[in-house]
């Protein structure tokens, strides 16, 4: 969820308080929302899993002197549908992976900047939308 939905329940609970019905329906709902976030979460997390025992595997073929190392990353790219089919998919990817390379280089080398004197200034404000009834 977004902070400016968060923002929306706060301002909708306030408005609704007398209203114990409306707000089990919102606790419900929320409840849902956060089944499919974990959900998703977990879905993300064993895809992950699964790309780092192909790339560890990889590493270990081709210290193992195996003539194909890359026949792990590759099942488990093609089986995620991320396998590059054309030259154009390839040169992308390739363009992709240097600049991702250059700001995540970039990224490390500038120090953050953490403004902790000033005020603090809110981007949403007010209940732009309604809930349901």
């Amino acid at each position: 969820m977004t902070r400016s939905e968060f923002d929306d329940i706060r301002a909708h609970i306030d408005a609704e308080a007398d209203h114990p019905g409306d707000l089990l329906r919102l606790a419900r709902s929320l409840l849902s929302d956060l089944e499919d976030a974990r959900m998703r979460e977990a879905m993300l997390r064993a895809q992950h899993l699964r790309l780092l025992t192909a790339a560890r595997a990889t590493a270990a073929a081709e210290a193992a002197g195996c003539s194909t190392p890359l026949t792990y990353v590759t099942e488990e790219l093609a089986r995620q549908g991320q396998l590059p089919l054309t030259e154009d998919e390839v040169n992308q990817i390739l363009v992709d992976a240097r600049t991702a390379t250059a700001l995540a280089t970039r990224l490390e080398q500038t120090p953050t900047v953490v403004n902790g004197g000033g005020p603090r200034v809110r981007r949403c404000s007010g209940t732009s939308r309604s809930l349901p009834r």
